[in-house]
């Protein structure tokens, strides 16, 4: 049996037991490429989703090299581009709502998930936004709380939400 596996499921793992770790990070891991992608290929990942994997994550690196500062008015309201709302449901928008609401998200942060979405470009269900979200706040210093949040809402089935 062929188990279909996506970009997003690599990005999981390697979230999972590469990126999550306090002692590694994204140069470790690009240094570490080619034996991690060896075993991810035991594993059963395709060549194509790992590549695109890593040049997901190597692309995130580089987007903090751009410091363009986004202004935002309390009274500002994000509009969703037709592109984004076919790769993210009206309850993912919800829920992006709901985290920079309740200031788990910034807009910085609410902008740079939506980006990584987009270059992802497929459609993508709830629990996998939420690992997105995870990866793009664990690259970012100064989001240690926000991502402990979103460990929660990932790991505790039990946290409910408005929409």
């Amino acid at each position: 049996m062929i188990i279909k596996q996506s970009v997003v499921d690599v990005l999981m793992f390697l979230f999972e037991r590469y990126l999550d770790d306090e002692e590694q990070n994204n140069t470790g891991l690009a240094a570490d490429r080619g034996h991690i992608q060896l075993r991810l290929e035991e594993m059963g990942f395709r060549n194509t989703e790992i590549n695109q994997a890593f040049d997901w994550l190597e692309d995130l690196a580089e987007v903090h090299n751009y410091k363009q500062p986004i202004t935002v008015k309390a009274t500002s309201t994000r509009i969703y581009s037709e592109e984004e709302k076919k790769l993210i449901s009206i309850e993912s928008i919800g829920f992006l709502n709901f985290l920079e609401q309740a200031t788990i998200l910034t807009p910085i942060t609410r902008e740079l998930i939506l980006d990584r979405v987009v270059a992802l470009g497929h459609q993508l269900d709830a629990e996998q936004l939420k690992w997105i979200i995870m990866i793009v706040l664990h690259s970012r210093p100064g989001e240690e709380n926000a991502l402990a949040l979103m460990e929660d809402f990932i790991f505790d089935e039990s946290i409910d939400y408005i929409h």
